[in-house]
Formats: C-alpha cells, structure tokens, sequence
C-alpha cells in the first residue's frame, strides 16, 4: 500500500498534536512529535541558562543535545527523551509554553530541528505537527492539514489538560500565552507559521476530538487510495 507524509500545521492549542498522535494510531503510521522537539531545545536553554541573544552559545548548547522518543508501555505513548532523560512532563510546563515561541523563532535551532525532522520522515509513513511541516519540512507533503480554532477556546481545552497535570492555572494567562505565542509564530523571520497553498483547513472550535480525528482520516485515505 502506497504510504504518504501527513503533515499538520497550526495555531498552539488546536489539538495538533493529539488528532496527529491519533491519526498515526488509526493509519499505523509514525508519529514525530516536532513541538516537542522545540520544548526540548527550550528546556535545555532554559536549565543550562543559555542566552537567547548570543549565537556562539547558542550553537554550543545545540551541539550538546540529543533529543530521541521511546514507546512508553505504561501510557501507550511517545515520550521524549533529551540527552538520555524522559522530560515528557517537564517539557509541558507552563514555563517552557512561555519561552518555546522565542527559541523555535531563531534560525540555527530551526535549521538544527528541520534537518532531524527531514531524516526521521524520508520514508514515508509518518504523520508530523507544527507550525511550519507543510511548508518547509515537508513542502511535498501529500496531505496537508492546517488547524485552526477560536483563542478562547484552546485556552479552555489547555486549561483543562494542566489541571490534571499540575493543579490550577488561570484562564487568562492561557489566552495571554496563546496570543503572545500566535503573534511570535506568525510574525517571525524564518518560517513563520502560514497555511500553505495546497492545504485543508480544519477549525475546531465547534469539533469533538473524534470528529475531527475522522476528518482528516477520510481525507488521509482519500491521498492513500490514489
């Protein structure tokens, strides 16, 4: 069977990462988890202090760092190693949501992430999410899904997922993130987040997780099945 590259951009919080993990479930694709690939690179800045201003320590911190998945048995997920150490839960604290647009923003952590992404999906078979697959990671893409919903909304559906992670969160730092986040991703320098041309639109505000998890799958087998 003909395998394709399923690539899903968007906006932080529309659920990306989870229709992606559920749509490589349902088509026994690979999934590549590319924001948590950021938050990794941020999370080393963050713990070894790494100026976001000074290129030279920039280029030594990226040298210095491994990011790789493993197949948790226990939840029946990917978790993200960084050099070695599982920091899936680490990496989605707020502190980090607060710093990852501003590291994925500089070109050398960009080029340094992309080329990792290119070779992990050479083969086809995989499903990727973020902000620029369709448009620079995999501009060849067979499928490209761009997610959309309403501010408020994704801050909701955030808030929810971090009150069982780490207590309460108020609603509207979420929002206040969300905006700061969507302003840094669309309006920087190198590979703003933008829909690309050939790409669906799928806005989830009014959509259960399973629809629109069923809504790219049809459109997914639709690209398979020609």
């Amino acid at each position: 069977m003909k395998k394709i590259i399923v690539a899903v951009d968007g906006y932080s919080g529309c659920g990306k990462s989870s229709t992606a993990k559920a749509l490589a479930k349902a088509l026994d694709y690979t999934y590549l988890d590319t924001g948590a690939m950021y938050r990794a690179v941020t999370l080393f800045f963050a713990q070894n202090v790494v100026p976001l201003q000074n290129l030279y320590e920039i280029r030594k911190a990226l040298a210095k760092i491994e990011i790789s998945f493993r197949y948790n048995d226990a939840n029946q997920h990917m978790d993200t190693y960084l050099n070695g150490e599982n920091v899936e839960q680490e990496i989605r604290k707020m502190y980090v949501s607060e710093e990852v647009s501003q590291v994925s923003a500089i070109s050398d952590v960009r080029r340094f992430l992309v080329a990792q992404q290119q070779n992990l999906g050479r083969n086809k078979g995989v499903v990727l999410d973020g902000r620029d697959i369709g448009t620079v990671v995999f501009p060849e893409a067979e499928l490209k899904v761009f997610m959309t919903a309403d501010v408020v909304v994704r801050a909701k559906r955030r808030q929810a997922e971090l009150l069982e992670k780490q207590g309460t969160v108020d609603l509207q730092e979420i929002i206040d993130n969300f905006e700061k986040r969507d302003h840094i991703d669309t309006s920087r320098a190198d590979s703003p987040l933008r829909q690309a041309e050939d790409a669906v639109v799928l806005d989830t505000s009014t959509l259960s997780f399973e629809e629109q998890v069923a809504k790219i799958v049809f459109w997914a087998k639709e690209k398979i099945g020609n």
